[in-house]
């Protein structure tokens, strides 16, 4: 009899579960709390709480030819870099192809999953479900897959800025964000520099009267181009360079990738020089923040220390005034309050998973069921699941 699977979500992870479900002869039901399939690339005018939310200009940081699953090519007239609706497009053709749309139960949210009374000994999962009409039902699983994503409670870190009451201006964060039209021609300060930070102050760059991005740390800056126009993925994720970088010593890789890096542009001239190497974090893709710099439409600021009526005070003890509106760009709680406490851990709710990217194998494990995945995102010991800190 083959293994009942409950999957969570169907945004780009959910849909490749429900394939390799099917792949290994398990029977998956997919619940879905939205009416339709994309998950975080389903773009919509209004954000709705307690689902992802991507703004109007959003294109992806991952090549076609590196991020299509492998078993479905991506149309040959797709662009190399594409917008979110082409993407959210080929999750439908990919959807389709598969015909997984019949084992996806729509607009029916997951309050709660749990071990059954005799998990010890059948390695099962109850899951109880709510669908559009409040009707709750139990389920009985062998196994859970959670795939719906960790981009859906906004972090804002408003409250431990002094003055903040007293701000006559927008507090907003990058979640609300949709365009650059409300901030025409006012002044804007944007806080965090992650992937959102740089594509937002970019934006907001061409209709502000004067944009300022404001960050602890900054961040090394790739272009999604590389040599010879290829993209910078495909050349620089290869059997090749992964061998080089595992036998040379990590300081010298960073030192040469680093070089690299400022002979395009020198960081600290253009204020975004880091605290930290390149390979100890994520570096920012954006193709156009540095030419903002050199233009003056965006101006770097250190950390935020706080508000001072219309103005903001940084760490450096400079402030700007007549400030408009303050977008916060500061990351998620990567929370699931539908998973057992036992799962989770610290005030964060960090998930206690095996590497916290596959599963836990407590109970019967994957071969004779007990098995709880979380697929939406990659979570490593050494990784803070929770991504609340300013970047």
């Amino acid at each position: 009899m083959s293994q009942r699977v409950a999957v969570i979500g169907a945004g780009p992870s959910g849909l490749t579960s429900i394939k390799s479900c099917l792949d290994e002869g398990l029977k998956p039901t997919c619940f879905e709390s939205s009416d339709d399939i994309g998950g975080l690339w389903r773009f919509k005018e209004t954000p709705e709480p307690g689902r992802s939310s991507i703004y109007r200009s959003l294109v992806v940081n991952t090549s076609k030819e590196m991020m299509c699953f492998s078993d479905f090519p991506m149309p040959a007239d797709y662009p190399n870099y594409m917008l979110h609706s082409q993407l959210l497009q080929y999750f439908r053709l990919y959807a389709q192809h598969f015909d997984l749309l019949r084992h996806i139960t729509f607009q029916t949210s997951v309050l709660t999953v749990r071990q059954r009374p005799d998990f010890s000994r059948s390695g099962q999962w109850e899951v109880v479900t709510e669908n559009r009409e409040g009707q709750e039902q139990r389920h009985v699983f062998d196994g859970v897959l959670v795939c719906s994503g960790h981009y859906t409670q906004p972090v804002s870190p408003l409250d431990q800025f002094p003055g903040h009451e007293s701000f006559p201006g927008r507090c907003l964060h990058s979640w609300e964000y949709k365009d650059a039209d409300a901030f025409r021609g006012k002044r804007v300060v944007v806080v965090g520099i992650g992937n959102s930070g740089g594509d937002i102050a970019v934006e907001i760059s061409r209709a502000a009267e004067k944009t300022f991005l404001s960050t602890r740390k900054g961040a090394w800056v790739l272009a999604r181009m590389s040599s010879s126009g290829l993209p910078l993925d495909m050349m620089a994720i290869s059997r090749f360079t992964v061998l080089l970088t595992s036998l040379l010593p990590r300081a010298l890789v960073n030192w040469a990738a680093e070089r690299t890096l400022n002979h395009r542009y020198d960081h600290r001239l253009y204020g975004l020089q880091p605290t930290h190497r390149l390979l100890e974090q994520k570096p920012l893709i954006n193709d156009d923040l540095p030419g903002r710099i050199l233009q003056g439409a965006v101006v770097l600021k250190p950390d935020l220390r706080g508000f001072q009526g219309s103005g903001l005070l940084f760490q450096d003890g400079t402030t700007e005034g007549d400030i408009d509106a303050v977008v916060f760009c500061t990351g998620y709680n990567g929370t699931f309050s539908f998973l057992p406490p036992s799962l989770c851990s610290g005030p964060r709710g960090d998930l206690n998973l095996y590497r916290k990217e596959t599963q836990n194998q407590t109970g019967g494990g994957c071969g004779g069921g007990g098995w709880v995945q979380e697929n939406a995102t990659a979570y490593y010991p050494s990784t803070n699941s929770s991504r609340g800190s300013r970047e």
